[in-house]
């Protein structure tokens, strides 16, 4: 699987920690950066895939799964810690789900929103990963 946990560095200080993500943290340009919250209870984001785009997920706040597949293994992976995040690389399905209360995921992508770059259906993305 070519998903990666990433540490993202952190600056402790008594007055409140400082993570920072710029330089070579990630192997892409950041072209968005978007995040998720007040997501209700049961509910899940993701179910998608990317053809180009890459993405790096952080859970600034409280803590959430997400379950990645590459087409031949799927892995769960918790994220709950502002100062690591995870690198999905295109070509992974991606779900995220048990959204504690007051999660907030942020997501530093590789290119600005286009629909023709997204695989929603998982059918096609197992006939598409071969």
């Amino acid at each position: 699987m070519k998903t990666k946990i990433i540490k993202i560095p952190k600056i402790e200080d008594p007055r409140g920690n400082l993570s920072v993500i710029e330089k070579d943290i990630l192997p892409f340009a950041m072209k968005r950066v978007y995040y998720l919250y007040d997501v209700p209870g049961g509910a899940e984001r993701g179910g998608h895939s990317h053809k180009e785009q890459h993405e790096f997920l952080v859970a600034l706040s409280g803590s959430f799964d997400v379950i990645v597949n590459d087409g031949k293994e799927e892995k769960k992976i918790v994220l709950n810690k502002p100062f690591e995040g995870l690198l999905i690389p295109n070509g992974i399905w991606r779900e995220l789900k048990n959204f504690s209360s007051g999660a907030v995921c942020l997501v530093v992508a590789s290119d600005v929103f286009d629909e023709s770059d997204y695989i929603r259906d998982f059918e096609e993305f197992i006939e598409t990963v071969g």
